[in-house]
């Protein structure tokens, strides 16, 4: 029997268990109208843990697992891999075990990947498709090498909102139902008017709130009836995005700093790591897979006042005692060509069309003092590419970022180069 036989026959297994879950009493207990759902929802996993896919032997279940692991590389085969982990709490446990981080293996499976750090060694290559008339933008995972492609894995989607002093892109992961009122919600994009001063917010704190900005107001969306207790409440600060002003009007590629306060500056250095990284926590068969990680309700509910875009500024070099010092993040500066007569990056073919939104970014700070001296693969972790963007046809344009950016802080990063910015061009 294949590995796709095997999860086939297993979710057919629990589907007849769910259908049957309907039917199950617990002694001492009569299902009204108030509690019907909440028996529902507890005797459903009491059915499933005693199936007897749920008690496989570990042995068994880890080899099961591990090899569909790597047989099914890319998508769409890696929606195996997914529901085996929506199977029961065991499967679950199993492939939290052996389903590595795009750190390390350099893929994305579940949802809660598009928050962890790209991969170290390579990079993740996407693609973005706007949309002008809905004013939205969906990321994409390619699937093949070719640039113009119709077909991708959907990761991301945000939708632009033009505001009386600022302009808003609310990122979530469903395609159609972009809205801060969604259970898809995991963060936005604001800019301040003249578009030169972003601050990207995330519905997760990041590994520290000492470096988190103190909150402007708290949000009406904590007191609001109408949002759903699922709906994530959170808005952290946790990056900031500033083109310079071109004040002499002289032509030329823009000038950006990305201030990246979840992620320190040691991530880069020998054996450095991004602190705070989400987990594939266990969670109850009933609460969709699709959400795990960011359909929670978090404690803090705070919202930033707009007017902090004042504060924003590119940090020096020196440091405030007791605070570790964020990732600073720069875009490679392009050459002049003389035959062609324009400013030139070398994109390795992922970019086929001159526009003033295409970029590279590197990182800004220079590796600690200790890490100077060792050998030279630590000093050129500095200066790979962290983040490429750039236009390939119409309305499609492509997205490459590796360690220690995620995607949703890649996706943020380039929805930033979609603004008009008038005073920087």
């Amino acid at each position: 029997m294949s590995f796709r036989s095997i999860v086939s026959d297993v979710r057919d297994s629990f589907g007849s268990l769910s259908r049957r879950s309907f039917n199950v009493r617990l002694p001492g207990h009569h299902r009204g109208k108030s509690h019907g759902s909440f028996h529902d929802s507890n005797e459903q996993p009491l059915v499933i843990q005693n199936s007897r896919w749920a008690n496989l032997p570990p042995e068994l279940l880890f080899d099961v697992i591990r090899r569909l692991e790597e047989s099914e590389t890319t998508w769409p085969g890696r929606k195996h891999v997914v529901a085996c982990a929506a199977v029961c709490r065991s499967w679950r446990s199993m492939c939290k075990e052996i389903v590595k981080s795009p750190e390390f293996c350099g893929k994305l499976t579940f949802p809660v990947s598009l928050k962890q750090p790209g991969p170290r060694d390579g990079t993740i290559q996407c693609f973005i498709k706007r949309d002008k008339s809905n004013l939205t933008y969906h990321l994409f995972l390619c699937l093949s090498p070719a640039l113009l492609v119709e077909n991708g894995k959907f990761l991301l989607s945000a939708k632009r909102t033009r505001r009386t002093t600022c302009t808003e892109y609310v990122i979530s992961m469903d395609a159609d139902n972009i809205s801060r009122s969604s259970s898809t919600y995991i963060g936005k994009l604001r800019s301040n008017f003249l578009g030169t001063k972003f601050i990207i917010y995330d519905t997760q704190p990041p590994y520290t709130c000492t470096n988190v900005p103190p909150p402007g107001r708290t949000s009406r969306r904590f007191y609001s009836k109408k949002v759903s207790p699922k709906v994530p409440t959170g808005s952290y600060n946790i990056a900031q995005i500033t083109y310079e002003l071109n004040v002499l009007g002289t032509r030329g590629p823009r000038r950006m700093h990305c201030v990246m306060q979840s992620i320190p500056a040691s991530a880069l250095d020998a054996g450095g790591t991004v602190p705070g990284q989400p987990q594939l926590l266990p969670r109850c068969l009933e609460d969709s897979f699709r959400s795990i990680s960011f359909s929670k309700s978090l404690d803090h509910s705070t919202e930033f006042s707009s007017s902090r875009f004042s504060d924003i500024g590119v940090p020096g070099n020196e440091d405030e005692e007791g605070k570790v010092k964020p990732l600073i993040l720069k875009n490679k500066a392009p050459r002049w060509h003389e035959q062609l007569q324009c400013w030139c990056l070398n994109f390795r073919g992922r970019v086929t069309v001159a526009s003033v939104k295409n970029f590279q970014l590197i990182a800004a700070t220079q590796p600690a003092a200790s890490a100077s001296t060792t050998s030279q693969p630590t000093q050129t972790d500095h200066d790979k590419i962290i983040l490429q963007f750039g236009k390939v046809g119409k309305d499609m344009f492509t997205m490459d970022y590796r360690y220690p950016l995620s995607a949703f802080q890649a996706f943020a990063i380039c929805l930033s180069s979609f603004d008009t910015k008038l005073a920087c061009e």
